[in-house]
């Protein structure tokens, strides 16, 4: 991706109310790490996009490499089977989703050849799930029961402005109730989409416009954190879609690209952030060491067995 040197400043006059922050691990300069998963013991999967690694990160901070392939890695949820659904591309640049075994072992669950960008993933039922494609601009729908994959939506607001842009449109994507919110950051938009009858989607419309998120999670009374990526910092925006920024540059979000609520007794009231140090808007001074944040939010976060 070509980098960008100039940003509209859209966050000039949010308010800024920062929350307690730790670095829970840090990993060397140009590391991407591009999403999470957290377990219900509180282990951190985190996929490494460019190298193609899902990293294991422990709540006291240990990591290691848990599984590795040939190819990229994007997006990361669980299975129904308390494994975990990956997005990526093979060797050859095919859109693929991979099932990973917590014992490490990697099956192919699908091959998307009309896929482009596979992105954010996210449960739709207990057996279905939504990833969003960044380049064509839409979702498509993966059913674990039978392994097919077919076109959820696609949609102008899903796509990018212009398709030679190296920005992600659809990237972030997370079901709230009967809504499901997906991000467009090439537009800087957040979208809304009823999910009616059949967990079929309704017409999308704009919630919130212009923010740059990335991918984001929310808490249980709907208030949604965000990671903006090359603005360096982490929002948290109220259900009538009122901002504050809650972590900075100083608290080492530089580069936030994803958030995870915890999930042990002493952390269910935390976000996780993720990172790449900022590789593709570096910072003065140039790419810092990608981290792991975790900042005090005060609620816990809404996991999907509450839909």
């Amino acid at each position: 991706m070509s980098q960008v040197t100039e940003l509209p400043p859209i966050y000039a006059e949010t308010p800024i109310a920062l929350s307690p922050h730790q670095i829970v691990a840090s990993f060397p300069a140009n590391t991407f790490l591009e999403n999470l998963a957290i377990a219900p013991d509180g282990t951190l999967f985190v996929t490494s996009h460019e190298v193609g690694q899902i990293l294991r990160v422990t709540p006291a901070g240990e990591a290691s490499v848990f599984v590795s392939i040939t190819g990229k890695v994007t997006g990361i949820t669980f299975a129904p089977d308390g494994g975990l659904i990956v997005t990526g591309w093979n060797a050859i640049g095919e859109s693929i989703l991979m099932h990973i075994d917590l014992d490490g072992s990697v099956e192919l669950l699908a091959t998307l050849p009309d896929a482009i960008f596979l992105n954010g993933i996210t449960p739709l039922t207990s057996q279905r799930y939504l990833t969003a494609d960044s380049y064509r601009g839409c979702i498509w729908q993966f059913d674990w029961a039978t392994r097919q994959v077919s076109l959820w939506l696609e949609h102008p607001l899903l796509a990018r402005s212009n398709p030679e842009t190296p920005f992600p449109a659809a990237n972030g994507i997370k079901r709230f109730g009967d809504t499901l919110y997906v991000s467009n950051t090439e537009k800087m938009l957040l979208l809304q989409i009823p999910i009616e009858a059949e967990e079929q989607p309704g017409e999308p419309t704009v919630f919130l416009s212009p923010t740059n998120i990335d991918d984001f999670a929310f808490d249980t009374e709907g208030n949604l954190y965000a990671a903006t990526h090359i603005y360096n910092s982490v929002l948290l925006i109220t259900p009538d879609g009122t901002t504050t920024t809650i972590a900075q540059a100083d608290q080492g979000v530089i580069g936030s690209t994803a958030v995870g609520f915890g999930r042990l007794p002493n952390d269910t009231t935390s976000i996780y952030v993720v990172t790449n140090g900022g590789m593709f808007l570096p910072p003065e001074g140039g790419v810092v060491p990608a981290n792991i944040v975790r900042l005090e939010v005060g609620k816990p976060g809404y996991l999907f067995s509450e839909v």
